[in-house]
């Protein structure tokens, strides 16, 4: 594969690398583009297109294929359009140049990974008041020396839960709850101890987790470091939901046959970090995170992200078999 011209490349690649050419960036990407690019499909398509803008400049893009039988449930295909920040720096190219090459690293396994579940993000700020005073001085009930103790009673527990994970080579991340310390504030000046000081905290829970004593676990540490330390969420998920992959299930059923007749080895996960899916699940719709990307590296938000042209054209023809059977379960008695 070079990286010269077009001349005798896939068209789904050529219009695969259009679409990673459009800059959509976080924080300002360029969600235009990147609907006038699904628009366009739509058009070439015939299919039907539809816009709402749920906050100013944030679009949903929907589009439509109606199927043969209109009494049967719809199949929601789900995928977000901007990306993270990039640092082009450490990149070997332009990333948004999607330019093509003939190597690439790719994992040894042929396996490929299904998320029938993902853990709760819990953003926490843990706020420590002290007394005040010159930095010279031993001032006792500090700010700073309490919110230590909480500090190291959740790294604890992170080591803890990473120990847990090592030790047992049945588990994946997703199964164990995580934390990182990721905030630290507080103080003005190299010679004041300060009145306040905060950390802030980014947990994923864990779907078997008991949510309300996880809760009662971090007030205990708070309560334990001394009065005046506390706590409140940036984000609480608390509607953990896992989609069945029960072979009596007969969406799984579907989605598992499809793969079993072309010889794919599914590995069902906890997904570790959130996706939007979490939202469909909490409502009582089944949704399982499928990427058909195996014997790749797990690059994800890294950098030189890449894909490799066979895999992404056999995850095409992967999901044209995958949607019809998907698209024909039956209709069930909860479809009313």
């Amino acid at each position: 594969m070079a990286s010269k011209g077009r001349e005798g490349e896939h068209p789904s690649v050529t219009l695969f690398r259009q679409y990673l050419r459009i800059r959509t960036v976080q924080p300002e990407p360029d969600y235009g583009a990147a609907v006038a690019f699904l628009e366009e499909r739509a058009r070439q398509l015939g299919l039907g297109c539809q816009k709402v803008e749920v906050a100013p400049g944030r679009v949903v893009t929907v589009l439509t294929w109606p199927g043969t039988n209109p009494k049967l449930s719809s199949l929601l295909l789900n995928s977000h359009t901007d990306v993270v920040p990039v640092f082009k720096e450490h990149w070997s190219h332009d990333p948004f140049e999607a330019f093509k090459d003939a190597d690439g690293l790719a994992n040894p396994t042929d396996a490929f990974t299904v998320f029938y579940s993902e853990r709760s993000p819990w953003w926490v700020r843990v706020t420590s008041t002290g007394k005040p005073g010159h930095g010279s001085r031993f001032i006792e009930d500090t700010a700073a020396e309490k919110l230590n103790k909480v500090v190291s009673s959740i790294l604890a527990f992170r080591e803890k839960e990473r120990q847990r994970l090592q030790s047992n080579p049945h588990l994946k991340l997703g199964a164990v709850t995580s934390v990182n310390l990721t905030q630290l504030e507080g103080g003005v000046a190299y010679n004041v101890v300060p009145a306040t000081m905060s950390a802030g905290f980014d947990f994923r829970v864990a779907p078997d987790v008991d949510l309300k004593a996880f809760e009662q676990q971090l007030r205990s540490w708070c309560q334990a470091a001394g009065q005046g330390v506390t706590f409140e969420f940036a984000q609480k998920w608390m509607e953990p939901r896992i989609t069945s992959t029960d072979d009596a299930d007969p969406w799984w059923a579907a989605f598992s046959g499809v793969c079993k007749d072309m010889n794919l080895t599914l590995e069902p996960e906890i997904f570790p970090a959130a996706t939007d899916s979490r939202y469909l699940r909490a409502v009582g719709v089944p949704a399982l995170g499928f990427s058909p990307m195996n014997r790749t590296p797990v690059l994800l938000h890294d950098h030189d992200e890449r894909l490799q042209e066979a895999v992404f054209l056999r995850g095409i023809d992967i999901y044209a078999r995958l949607l019809p059977a998907l698209a024909s379960v039956p209709a069930l008695p909860s479809d009313g």
